[in-house]
């Protein structure tokens, strides 16, 4: 190698080494200015904590004073001096040093001496590389760059006052996965909540657009507060679209998690029009109708997301079939009740009897259209008369007490309000809630519970659509991007035969007694009765008097429609008769045995 080659390998180098230390230097002083605005305010505040202590205990005879100047100590400790300072005290220490001591050391030490320097010095060159590199990965975009300058504890600070944030300190911002996380000092004027009602100043001293998604929480310590700007989701770049294979409801934006929701759950899907409600559900409804032991039966009195599942499903989407599908579901829960044997809390899904899923597409429009749906019935005495039967007390019923008998109730509606959308008796029995985007923070708080805003269920804030938050008392506040299944994708699926009731053999369970009635003849048995037409016949039979019909609702805890079917079938098979007024007794006489 030439002279000139070795003398451009050598100045290449020292480039390259004052480069890098230059680059180092830069960070280091960077860092430097960032902690010292961080901390300098907690120095400020031991000071005049200090001072409140000293004019408490003048004399110093109280623990009080002395912790404040040791709290005084540490605070001024964690405030590093400025890179030129700390660079300066450096040489003035080493120079002192080399002058009292390097005439006394003798060629051997020096020789050691210089092999310990340089080993250390190469040891902390390593050392700052290893931590500086980025194992994360992340690579922040321009956007990102630019809000990250501008959190800077610097720059808060200098701009903070004209946008009325004066009293307010941003930490050392941190690039994740979920976007930008940054916590923020706040004095004894602010809290976190009053910190989110002023969002739209934060957004004018960042600079960011108004599209993009802030949210504001409690830090993890006092007088703290934590802001997350959701410049990029954990969900970018995977395949949303389901398959047999990807059967989740969707991933966490910020963990990456896929998100299930487990069968045996009472559900309430929200979101206003055009959010995702239907889409959102799809993979929920393929579980509830995949299997031998599941069924799914579908109210959708919109006539279209239950038309592409009724090769599958049970659909009614008629008042009238509603109202006759939700009595078989009634009778079938309250016979499951009566044949669950003593100690089991729940049935025992099987291919006969299995757990069935009943899901309501647009409640709104079942509490209006199917509350009042004309029936005609024929009175004792031959007439007819016209009578209104609801599905909304069979429903409140299921709700309330189907779950030991494995038929669950999912609720969804794009009007999340009680009584215009849920009803006052379902809401309280929802174990799961899966809200997409509404239209105000009242409809978030009346799916995700009254805390929803204090602890970020932000749901008025989410995108439309495909973003859904998903309460079930074990996750977090993250937002879900939900699956996508397409309607061809549920149209081509395998038929099954849909969920009817069937009246099943007599099932003898430990401790549960059949009912037998006997007519006076005593030789002809009466009709085989469900659970809901025994429950009848046993308030009737019970009572000391002939009792009106409507009465019965009350004394058996069944909806009307549920008492009509079984008077009608009492009536019919000669166990219960109608005298003149319409009041009904019994038709047993002194033999018959229950």
């Amino acid at each position: 190698m030439s002279q000139s080659q070795v003398w451009r390998t050598h100045r290449q180098y020292v480039t390259t080494a004052a480069r890098w230390t230059a680059d180092r230097w830069r960070k280091e002083a960077e860092r430097r200015r960032a902690l010292r605005a961080e901390r300098k305010p907690l120095v400020r505040d031991a000071r005049r904590a200090l001072a409140t202590a000293r004019a408490i205990d003048p004399e110093g005879v109280t623990p009080l004073r002395h912790r404040a100047e040791r709290e005084l100590r540490t605070a001024k400790r964690r405030v590093p001096d400025p890179m030129w300072l700390f660079a300066t005290k450096t040489a003035a220490a080493l120079g002192v040093a080399g002058y009292v001591w390097l005439p006394q050391v003798s060629a051997r030490v020096w020789v050691w001496s210089a092999v310990a320097v340089v080993a250390a010095v190469t040891a902390l060159s390593v050392w700052i590389a290893v931590r500086e590199r980025d194992t994360t990965g992340l690579k922040p975009t321009a956007e990102e760059s630019a809000l990250l300058k501008r959190l800077q504890p610097q720059h808060w600070k200098e701009h903070a006052e004209q946008r009325g944030l004066a009293g307010t300190l941003t930490g050392r911002p941190k690039l994740t996965e979920a976007g930008i996380v940054c916590a923020v000092r706040l004095d004894g004027t602010w809290t976190a909540t009053k910190l989110r009602t002023a969002e739209d100043h934060i957004r004018a001293l960042l600079g960011a657009r108004t599209s993009l998604r802030m949210q504001i929480k409690a830090g993890k310590q006092g007088g703290w507060a934590e802001l997350i700007l959701r410049t990029r989701s954990a969900a970018d770049g995977d395949d949303l679209t389901w398959t047999p294979e990807r059967r989740s409801l969707g991933i966490d934006t910020v963990t990456g998690e896929q998100v299930t929701v487990p069968l045996g759950e009472r559900l309430l899907i929200a979101g206003r029009s055009g959010a995702g409600k239907s889409v959102a559900s799809r993979p929920l409804l393929y579980d509830a109708s995949e299997g031998e032991s599941n069924a799914l039966v579908i109210i959708d009195l919109k006539r279209v997301e239950g038309r592409l599942w009724d090769h599958r499903a049970r659909v009614a989407s008629t008042p009238r079939e509603v109202v006759n599908v939700v009595d078989e579901l009634e009778t079938e829960m309250l016979d499951r009740l009566s044949i669950l044997p003593k100690g089991q809390d729940t049935w025992t899904p099987t291919p006969d009897r299995p757990r069935i899923t009943v899901v309501v597409d647009e409640g709104a429009e079942v509490m209006t259209a199917a509350d009042k749906v004309p029936y005609e019935t024929e009175t004792s005495d031959g007439k007819t008369r016209t009578m209104n039967r609801s599905a909304l007390p069979g429903l409140e019923s299921l709700a309330r007490m189907g779950r030991a008998a494995c038929i669950d109730l999912w609720w969804m509606t794009q009007k999340p309000t009680i009584g215009d959308g849920i009803p006052k008796q379902i809401a309280p029995q929802i174990g799961v809630s899966i809200c997409l985007a509404v239209r105000t923070p009242a409809e978030a708080r009346v799916v995700l519970g009254e805390d929803a805003q204090a602890k970020g269920w932000n749901a008025d804030e989410l995108p439309v659509p495909g973003v859904a938050l998903v309460r079930d008392g074990k996750r977090k506040p993250d937002p879900v991007k939900v699956r996508y299944m397409d309607k061809a994708v549920v149209i081509a699926l395998p038929n099954r035969t849909p969920w009817s009731r069937t009246v099943a053999p007599a099932v003898e369970a430990a401790g549960a007694p059949t009912l037998t009635l006997v007519k006076d003849t005593a030789t002809e048995a009466a009709p085989a009765t469900d659970g809901a037409a025994a429950r009848v016949l046993e308030a009737i039979e019970t009572a000391d008097e002939p009792v009106r019909q409507k009465d019965l609702v009350t004394l058996t805890g069944l909806s009307k429609g549920a008492v009509s079917k079984a008077v009608k079938t009492l009536t019919t098979g000669g166990m219960v008769v109608r005298a003149l007024d319409g009041r009904l007794t019994t038709t047993r006489g002194d033999e018959s045995a229950a």
